[in-house]
């Protein structure tokens, strides 16, 4: 059982539809668990008996191409949507790249809350499009970008996805921690570790940003940032 009124991103969730009593029957049906960065949550092809809200922490979300590489697709945040409501197989592989928390559900038990709850089922349609949205994004981000375009971007999407600490308007944020380190973020962007270094290191010398250490990160000009992410 999930003690939703605890919840951290209860307001940015699905569930922020549902009133308490809903609320008191979803969270009947919940549980918590925490996984290890590292850890593969669903497989690629396979069944996904699982769904689940991110609560803490950043997952991705991989698939093989057919040489046997691996590209990540996407990435999830807190309050973000794991699973395939109404589906069977998952598409992608969702593996931990941070120390994480979930609010997870059997996908069958969530079908049939859904089904008795239209709004629900709108909000799932709403982050669907969303979901959508983004993953058009990142295909121009890794299909059409150049280096800079590519580093330059993902900095302004991480100022807006991050967590923000209570009434701090994302996107007029500056400062912020990535919870993962440069070889991750070449991954993700589908370059090499020494060309993300060296972006970074002439977005500095630039003055368009600056690297208190090896995580933290601060867009002093937001402006020309968003120029060079195109």
């Amino acid at each position: 059982m999930s003690d939703c009124s605890s919840c951290t991103v209860r307001g940015r969730a699905i569930c922020a539809s549902l009133d308490s009593a809903e609320l008191a029957e979803l969270g009947h049906m919940g549980r918590r668990q925490r996984v290890k960065a590292g850890h593969t949550l669903l497989w690629e092809g396979d069944d996904a008996p699982l769904i689940a809200n991110v609560l803490r922490g950043v997952l991705k979300l991989v698939v093989a191409a057919t040489d046997g590489r691996e590209q990540i697709v996407g990435i999830v945040f807190a309050s973000d949507f794991i699973g395939r409501p109404f589906g069977k197989e998952s598409p992608y592989r969702v593996t931990a790249m941070t120390d994480s928390e979930l609010c997870i559900y059997n996908r069958s038990s969530f079908d049939a809350f859904a089904e008795a709850h239209p709004h629900l089922q709108h909000k799932l349609l709403r982050r669907t499009l969303d979901e959508l949205d983004r993953a058009r994004y990142w295909m121009m981000l890794l299909g059409r970008k150049s280096a800079t375009e590519k580093v330059a971007s993902f900095l302004l999407q991480m100022a807006e996805r991050l967590p923000v600490e209570a009434g701090e308007p994302a996107r007029s944020r500056t400062a912020f921690e990535l919870p993962f380190g440069r070889q991750q973020i070449a991954d993700i962007l589908g370059l090499t570790i020494e060309t993300t270094s060296r972006q970074l290191t002439r977005m500095r010398a630039n003055g368009l940003l600056d690297l208190p250490s090896r995580r933290e990160v601060v867009i002093r000009d937001r402006r020309a940032m968003a120029i060079l992410a195109g």
